[in-house]
C-alpha cells in the first residue's frame, strides 16, 4: 500500500477498535498461481493479537489454510468523494482537483485452519453477541434447536490470522489547511457522514 507518512496510522488500539466496529474484512492469499479474495467477518484477539473468523468447509480457503500461509485482511472502514468546491482558495486560484478520502486497514499475517469446535463455538459466540447487541431482542445460538447447530457447525471451520504486521491508512485531507479540512468535515456532516466528518475533525 502507498503509505505516505502524513495518512499513516500505526496506534494499536485505534486501530483493532475499529475492526471491532467494522468487522467485515476481505482476506487476500495468493494460492495455485492465483490470487484469491474472501470477504469474512472477523473478531480481534488482544491476548494473541490475532484475528480470528469463520469459513465454510467447501470454501477453497478450508485446504488452502490446512498448511499456513501468508495473508492480507483489508478492512475498508470509510470512504466519500472531496469536491475542489469545498477549498476556501478554490474560487480565487482555481488551483485545485477532486479526490478521495477514506479510512482503511491493512492486517498482514500467517492464517490457518483450526479443527476444534469450543474455539468455533465460541468465536460464533462472541461475533453473534457483539453484532446482535443493538437488537430488541437480542438473538443467541441456544434459540435455535441443538440438533440444527451442530449439523450447522460441522458445516464450518474456524480461521486464525496470527498478525505480523498493523497499519491504516487515514487519507483525511491532512494535506490541506485547517479551514479546507474544516470545510471538508462541515460537507460531510451534510452529506450524513458524520464518522467520516468526525475522524477528520479528531486526526
Amino acid at each position: 500500500m502507498y503509505l505516505p507518512k502524513v495518512f499513516e496510522e500505526t496506534r494499536t488500539e485505534i486501530l483493532t477498535n475499529l475492526i471491532q466496529k467494522h468487522a467485515l474484512g476481505c482476506l487476500v492469499l495468493y494460492a495455485d498461481g492465483e490470487l484469491d479474495a474472501n470477504h469474512l467477518p472477523f473478531e480481534y484477539d488482544e491476548k494473541s493479537h490475532s484475528l480470528f473468523a469463520h469459513i465454510a468447509k467447501e470454501n477453497p480457503l478450508y485446504v488452502q489454510l490446512k498448511q499456513s500461509q501468508n495473508v492480507l485482511v483489508v478492512f475498508s472502514i470509510d470512504h466519500a468523494y472531496v469536491s475542489p468546491n469545498w477549498y476556501a482558495g478554490k474560487l480565487e486560484h482555481h488551483r485545485a482537483v477532486p479526490t478521495w478520502n477514506y479510512v482503511v486497514i491493512h492486517v498482514k499475517g500467517i492464517a490457518e485452519v483450526i479443527e476444534d469446535e469450543k474455539t468455533l463455538r465460541g468465536i460464533l459466540a462472541r461475533l453473534t453477541r457483539e453484532h446482535e447487541s443493538n437488537q430488541p431482542k437480542p438473538w443467541k445460538m441456544s434459540d435455535a434447536p441443538k440438533d440444527y447447530i451442530q449439523d450447522q457447525l460441522s458445516k464450518i471451520a474456524a480461521i486464525r490470522v496470527e498478525i505480523s504486521s498493523l497499519v491504516g491508512k487515514f487519507k483525511l485531507s491532512q494535506n490541506r489547511g485547517v479551514i479546507d479540512r474544516l470545510n471538508v468535515a462541515e460537507a460531510y456532516k451534510q452529506k450524513n457522514k458524520d464518522d467520516l466528518a468526525g475522524f477528520i475533525l479528531n486526526k
